[in-house]
């Protein structure tokens, strides 16, 4: 570092695990087969059925990176892209150990650490200079000698890199850390906003969908600069009040510095991603399927792992103008099954897109897709339906509560699918 001091109100951290899923996989597989390659070094990806190269990629390598490789897009695509790219599946207990562990070393540094999600979070050090004023040397000072130790803890003890990203708001530590990977420290501090950040293409500006930055570019904004010293009136009559107020703002680098430590007990389970194609009327039956059915195992993954159910199933869509639309249904009982989830939420998704009144009517084609349920209960009040008394399958839904967590034992044991459910 050639800067010999920093002097700002604040210091805000983003700290962000590099290929959280992809890596965590990848330490997985070392211990338990010592002397294997390491899934970073090479084009590989988490997500989809690795036996039938079916379904979605949820996260990548960075060798997978260079070959177009992108989250959120169809197995048999990205395999189209690299034909060796090696597929590894999901294992959400793994993740959860390792981000314990990520959040654990964060909270050794700073008593305001906001986790916003498994495998990033923000860190507030206002104020901590001088307790880690032994920390500092002529080539290292605060806080980016705080933030070498950080990385370099977490490399050393967890086996993972992260990346941090500092500036004296969240939204320009989140830019920072999303420079140069893996393993960096990089900062963003308001009098570097102009070289750093104002050449990069609109696209990168965080919370700038690809809509948004296409109609941009279409009016000749083609970098963050360009919309930073844009008329403010122009880009809110062009994308909107609030769309236009964020992107001007955001690229001048105003963002909060309010690091929450409050935490909440979750009030619904939920999973969204992003398409790596528009979802539209022409290619909806084909394509919506398999992104529901991911999203709903997902979901019921997560309800199942912490013995909860819900009873309010929420699909919801983000269209390509930026603009977020859901529907709900209440349900009699209460559910945790990725069956019975997928079968709600397709016909949620059919009533929204495909109605008389829906988004595919309305010329709308879709870029984001999400599935969850609300409404949660711990499964005590469920009543018995007509169906199952009339068959006298009142341990119907014990028996399927225990089939399902003896099913997800041995999958996650021995490999998805070595359980499949099925009809008789």
């Amino acid at each position: 570092m050639n800067v010999l001091s920093y002097n700002y109100d604040n210091y805000i951290f983003h700290i962000d695990v590099n290929s959280a899923f992809l890596s965590w996989s990848a330490l997985k597989k070392l211990q338990e087969e010592p002397g294997s390659i390491d899934l970073r070094t090479i084009p590989s990806a988490v997500g989809g059925d690795v036996k039938t190269r079916h379904g979605i990629i949820t996260a990548k390598s960075i060798p997978a990176k260079k070959y177009g490789i992108v989250t959120g897009e169809p197995v048999i695509k990205a395999l189209q892209k690299c034909p060796k790219l090696v597929l590894v599946q999901s294992d959400f207990a793994t993740y959860k150990k390792y981000s314990h562990a990520f959040i654990d070393i964060l909270n050794k540094y700073s008593p305001r650490v906001q986790q916003v999600s498994v495998d990033e979070a923000y860190l507030d050090m206002t104020g901590m200079k001088s307790v880690y004023a032994d920390l500092v040397t002529p080539d290292m000072p605060f806080p980016i000698c705080v933030a070498d130790k950080i990385k370099n803890e977490i490399r050393d003890t967890l086996g993972f890199t992260v990346n941090v990203g500092i500036s004296d708001n969240k939204l320009l530590a989140k830019m920072a850390s999303d420079f140069t990977k893996p393993d960096k420290i990089h900062t963003l501090f308001p009098d570097e906003i102009e070289k750093k950040m104002w050449p990069l293409p609109i696209g990168d500006l965080y919370g700038c969908g690809k809509a948004t930055a296409e109609r941009l570019i279409n009016i000749g904004i083609r970098t963050i600069g360009d919309a930073a010293n844009s008329d403010l009136s122009m880009l809110s009559h062009i994308l909107g009040e609030n769309i236009g107020n964020y992107i001007y703002y955001s690229a001048n680098g105003y963002g909060s510095n309010v690091v929450s430590v409050e935490y909440e007990e979750a009030k619904s389970y939920s999973n969204e991603t992003t398409l790596s194609s528009d979802l539209t009327a022409n290619n909806y039956d084909t394509d919506i399927i398999p992104v529901l059915k991911y999203l709903s195992e997902s979901v019921s993954k997560r309800l199942r792992r912490d013995n909860v159910f819900g009873r309010t199933v929420t699909v919801s869509v983000k269209t390509t103008d930026f603009k977020r639309h859901s529907c709900q249904m209440q349900l009699e009982n209460s559910i945790d099954d990725a069956d019975k989830l997928f079968i709600y939420s397709k016909e949620l998704a059919d009533k929204m897109l495909l109605g008389p009144d829906g988004l595919f009517m309305k010329g709308e084609n879709v870029r984001l897709v999400g599935v969850g349920l609300s409404k949660l209960d711990d499964g005590s009040y469920r009543q018995l339906s007509l169906f199952d008394a009339s068959f006298n399958n009142s341990n119907n839904d014990e028996r399927t509560k225990r089939l399902n967590k003896m099913a997800d034992e041995i999958n996650l044991k021995f490999g998805k699918d070595t359980i499949k459910k099925g009809r008789v």
